[in-house]
């Protein structure tokens, strides 16, 4: 079990017991993934359980972010075309929308955007399973909404620093709490069993060039972030311009050009992701 996570601030926790639960069919399908005999099949059954998961799933999965728009008819056929992380990842953002949602105007729009840029940017670096880089841009700020939701005030404190020092959100909760959302990504991606990949990029993607196993998958979150700021789609907690860290680039064997054609893609796909809600 993972421990509570201090802040700087006197008595302040943000407490594991308060985090939001996830659908008791991902423990379920967790146990049975554990058997590598286990088949799609079975695995689909136990998720189709819950129908409301279900129906959100399927509605995410033929979204443009994942290249199969109107495909995939179930979640069997979701499984064996993107593979059981990136299910789980959806299922813990679909869980959590609600409370993305109040906690957080536009950090929902913010997430679908950078989800849609890190499946353009993997897919044109020539990662395979761009669909995971996708479901780490989609969790990328979950640490954020814990914070809202556990530390209301604490959280007001952050978006009043961000406004009043012009600083990023991210700077902001450093200065308020003494460390950012990135810190609680890592927390929380532990607590979740979320694979290493995705918990790495969740942790990571700030300061993608101290990533130790996983910096491709860092890389392309950073730049998803920083391209979907660029575009104001969402609002991922304050207006600023984020920094582009040259090394993500260069890890990635991207030009200017690459950015180019990165953003032409990503303005056709953007208007059509703003409709994926629940």
């Amino acid at each position: 079990m993972e421990p509570d996570l201090k802040t700087s601030v006197k008595g302040e926790i943000l407490a594991v017991k308060d985090l939001p639960t996830l659908p008791h069919v991902l423990d379920e399908v967790t146990s049975l993934i554990e058997n590598p005999e286990t088949s799609s099949e079975a695995i689909a059954k136990v998720i189709s359980t819950d129908q409301v998961l279900s129906a959100k799933v399927l509605k995410m999965v033929n979204s443009p972010i994942y290249g199969f728009p109107g495909r995939i008819s179930s979640i069997q056929h979701a499984l064996v075309l993107l593979g059981f992380n990136v299910i789980r990842g959806i299922i813990i953002s679909t869980s959590v929308f609600d409370m993305m949602v109040q906690a957080m105007k536009g950090l929902w729009e913010h997430s679908l955007g950078c989800a849609t840029a890190c499946n353009i940017i993997a897919r044109r670096a020539g990662f395979e399973d761009p669909e995971e880089y996708a479901v780490a841009g989609l969790l990328h700020d979950l640490g954020k909404v814990v914070t809202a939701v556990q530390l209301p005030e604490l959280h007001q404190r952050i978006s009043e620093t961000v406004q009043a020092k012009e600083l990023t959100y991210f700077q902001a909760e450093k200065d308020v709490l003494g460390f950012g959302h990135d810190r609680i990504n890592a927390w929380l991606a532990r607590h979740w069993g979320l694979p290493p990949n995705i918990r790495e990029a969740m942790a990571r993607h700030h300061a993608p060039q101290l990533a130790e196993f996983y910096k491709p998958m860092s890389c392309v979150v950073h730049l998803g972030d920083f391209l979907v700021r660029l575009f104001e789609f969402g609002n991922a907690g304050d207006d600023q311009t984020s920094y582009l860290r040259p090394e993500a680039l260069m890890e990635l064997g991207f030009k200017m050009s690459d950015l180019d054609k990165v953003m032409d893609e990503m303005a056709d796909q953007l208007l059509e992701v703003s409709d994926v809600t629940f």
